[in-house]
């Protein structure tokens, strides 16, 4: 019976700094005490003294005390895991580690296409061929839900030399899919199925919330603490259930990625976590489930606001379930953007929204909310609501068919970036085939990733997007005026 009292993290980290060790190794900083005070004063001394290396600091030279292991078997055990892996390079360097211990450079992997910017750059890192799965697009408000069965049957049909399967779910939108129906699919025909459900941390630890991939059936599961838990920046941690991944196959191609240097900071974070969510997560989270659905029917009684729920989101053709603290704001009634929105909302109400779109915010609630956080959120909507008529109309965003967000894939991803590549106007550049990504952020989902054959209908809707506002952090170009492409 695991003893879930317990952090080992935390708890070495106590020993160290009781124990008046004197480091003659990393962090230089010798745990605060050459740190510059006017440093130390703003993010607090403690930070130092706990930054500890893990060999001969936290462990011994050959890890004897088994710290980390420690706290990663308590980890896997509170989330119905066989095996658990702490990340402290967050979850886009644990969904590429995911990635490399399925398939190898030239093999074919099925991904939804919803993918975040990181399964991108894993593909260019390896060289696996994708194999794109379709989301379920929501053509009336322009968004994707993650692909279910079905499309995963229909793409295992067209590629039955498939590796496995990358799932994303939940999306940035809080929508999720059927994980197990599409974990049955992958298991009928031997291969493993990867989840990233970096916004989902939360979910094994109350019956409400949507399914837990592990006890869904999938084989590998990559979560970010730090989104909907309450961990540091950076902490991840990636799960292994079953024999179709093998684990010393996933731990040989995480070290290929993985830091030497991880830090004890986030470590301790996902071991605090773990302990917390344990001892006292489906009260926290009962707490913070109630005050969603309050805010939400708070948020209801706002003129030209909309908050999107069962009847918007689920069904058949839209998603398998949502995340009910993911609170998705349609602020189109109001003749701004959710571009707009969000900027308003950070510089004259001091609250800041995550994903932002051509109509929507999203506010996402956590067991870090209570009474105060959410009525600040209600006042600053209202606020938004009263002084809509100063904000800047909506700009127009030529919205592609969903058919054109899914472009000819001509070239690997990793061909094509590393590839011979030219400057071109963005005028000329359909037809052309893609040599980098194109992520409006957030969500950070790619419109267009390297290997893809540009089309007018993308380039129209992403030089839209950015004069409406859309924020555009890969391109070389980020304003788009032009795009760099496959040298002919």
């Amino acid at each position: 019976m695991a003893d879930h009292s317990r952090a080992p993290v935390l708890e070495a980290i106590r020993r160290f700094r009781a124990s008046g060790h004197v480091s003659f190794l990393p962090p230089g900083h010798k745990q605060g005490r050459g740190v510059d005070p006017r440093l130390a004063e703003i993010v607090g001394r403690d930070v130092f003294a706990s930054d500890i290396i893990l060999m001969n600091g936290l462990d011994d030279r050959a890890l004897n005390r088994g710290v980390l292991a420690k706290a990663e078997d308590l980890m896997a055990d509170a989330v119905h895991a066989d095996r658990a892996y702490f990340s402290t390079c967050g979850s886009s360097l644990s969904v590429k580690s995911s990635m490399l211990s399925v398939a190898g450079p030239g093999e074919e992997l099925l991904i939804s296409r919803n993918a975040h910017k990181s399964v991108v750059a894993g593909l260019i890192l390896s060289g696996i061929r994708p194999v794109w799965v379709s989301p379920r697009w929501d053509r009336d408000r322009h968004f994707a839900h993650p692909p279910g069965p079905e499309e995963t049957e229909a793409a295992f049909a067209e590629h039955p030399a498939a590796k496995g399967m990358l799932l994303i779910t939940p999306t940035d939108y809080g929508s999720c899919a059927d994980i197990r129906g599409v974990a049955r699919i992958c298991h009928e025909r031997g291969v493993p199925l990867i989840v990233d459900e970096a916004w989902g941390a939360h979910f094994p630890f109350h019956p409400d919330l949507p399914a837990w991939a592990m006890d869904a059936g999938a084989d590998l599961c990559v979560t970010s603490v730090h989104k909907m838990g309450a961990g540091l920046e950076q902490g991840s941690v990636y799960h292994l259930r079953g024999d179709l991944v093998d684990a010393d196959v996933l731990a040989m191609r995480a070290d290929l990625l993985d830091t030497t240097s991880p830090s004890s900071l986030i470590y301790a974070g996902l071991d605090g976590w773990r302990r917390h969510m344990v001892e006292h997560g489906e009260g926290l989270l009962d707490t913070v489930l109630q005050l969603a659905e309050d805010t939400r029917k708070r948020l209801a009684g706002i003129a030209g606001i909309t908050v999107l729920g069962d009847a918007e989101l689920l069904g058949p053709g839209r998603a398998d379930a949502r995340d009910p603290l993911k609170l998705l704001i349609d602020v189109s009634e109001l003749g701004c953007s959710g571009y707009d929105a969000n900027h308003w909302l950070r510089e004259h109400q001091r609250v800041d929204a995550g994903l932002s779109d051509h109509r929507r915010i999203a506010a996402q609630l956590t067991v870090g909310d209570d009474e105060d956080t959410a009525a600040r959120l209600v006042e600053a909507l209202q606020a938004l609501s009263d002084r809509a008529g100063e904000l800047p109309r909506a700009k127009p965003v030529d919205l592609p068919a969903p058919e054109d967000l899914e472009p000819d894939q001509a070239q690997l991803p990793r061909d094509a970036f590393f590839g011979p590549a030219e400057q071109v106007p963005v005028e000329k550049a359909a037809g052309r085939i893609a040599a980098e990504t194109m992520s409006p952020y957030p969500p950070g989902v790619p419109a267009v990733l390297p290997g893809e054959v540009l089309t007018r209908p993308v380039l129209d809707y992403l030089r839209s997007g950015v004069a409406a506002g859309m924020f555009m952090p890969d391109p070389v170009d980020p304003l788009l005026r032009s795009v760099r492409v496959v040298a002919r």
